[in-house]
């Protein structure tokens, strides 16, 4: 199967699990449900799904299991939207080529949802259909819980948002939060599979280094589309960090350069999945993907 072929199948399937997950149907407080599902399915690449799919495939974790997990954390980065877009914090309007949460409900409904994604990310990881030994689900929480917060995720964002006040800016500063902004639900994605694999030391070692070349990669390349792309292509708005004062690799390596780094990041990561053989081909795939990304 063909990359293109096998991100689009993930993204269909995790598209038919969270339209399960996230019933109406079954819900105490359906508008906030509805901005759920509003913000979660949205028709997004699916790119870390896909990651937690394609770890587990390569190294013998169950399918199902995967998409689950895979699910959890796309409501992790759902969730890190719809709050990213609030006037507070980046004050965008548009998300997908569609209205922001906020715009189509209202500001409070949109921290609820926010809310209601991250929350119900847990409750699916904690469930014994992820995984019948408890012990693993543990881990998937544990390691989620610490991509996903303070010193994770969470961190990398305030660390942006301080950026703002700044007028200067060095390398080591800003892959440092692009590390934490980006990077870490990209290592939850890669170690998410082999966690569900039970694999060892090495596996996960490498799954983690992979994922953060690719990460590093995936944020340059989003700096790049930010200047060469039009918001339709994106569909959300462009150059605003450069608005805020927030310098980029852009601002760093210049455009051609940023352009030679992250495919070097792509090259060091495909190097790296060398004793998986032909298996972790579309894995390679996608390293290259992201940085040849119109989108």
């Amino acid at each position: 199967m063909t990359f293109q072929a096998a991100l689009k199948n993930t993204a269909n399937e995790i598209e038919v699990m969270l339209d399960e997950l996230l019933s109406v149907e079954t819900s105490l407080a359906p508008r906030v449900t509805e901005a759920m599902r509003y913000s979660a399915l949205a028709q997004g690449k699916r790119l870390r799904p896909f990651f937690v799919s394609e770890s587990a495939r390569i190294l013998g974790a169950d399918h199902q299991q995967a998409l689950r997990v895979g699910a959890a954390l796309e409501c992790i980065h759902c969730y890190s939207l719809v709050h990213d877009d609030l006037p507070a914090m980046d004050d965008d309007d548009l998300r997908r080529g569609k209205p922001t949460c906020h715009i189509a409900y209202d500001e409070a409904t949109a921290i609820l949802a926010g809310d209601g994604l991250l929350t119900v990310a847990f409750e699916i990881i904690a469930d014994p259909a992820t995984h019948a030994d408890g012990s693993v689900r543990a881990e998937l929480t544990l390691e989620l819980a610490r991509s996903a917060g303070h010193n994770g995720m969470v961190g990398g964002q305030m660390l942006d948002l301080a950026a703002e006040q700044k007028h200067s800016h060095d390398l080591d500063e800003i892959i440092a939060i692009q590390s934490l902004k980006t990077g870490e639900l990209f290592r939850f994605s890669l170690e998410g599979g082999a966690i569900l694999a039970q694999a060892g030391s090495e596996d996960r070692a490498a799954m983690r280094t992979f994922a953060d070349r690719v990460g590093l990669a995936f944020q340059i390349a989003d700096d790049i589309l930010d200047i060469e792309s039009s918001p339709e292509q994106l569909g959300k708005a462009t150059q605003k960090d450069a608005e805020a004062g927030k310098a980029t690799f852009i601002d760093l390596f210049g455009l051609d350069g940023a352009k030679q780094k992250a495919r070097a990041l792509a090259d060091e990561a495909c190097d790296l999945l060398a004793p998986y053989g032909d298996k972790a081909e579309t894995l390679r795939d996608a390293a290259r993907f992201i940085v040849e990304r119109k989108n």
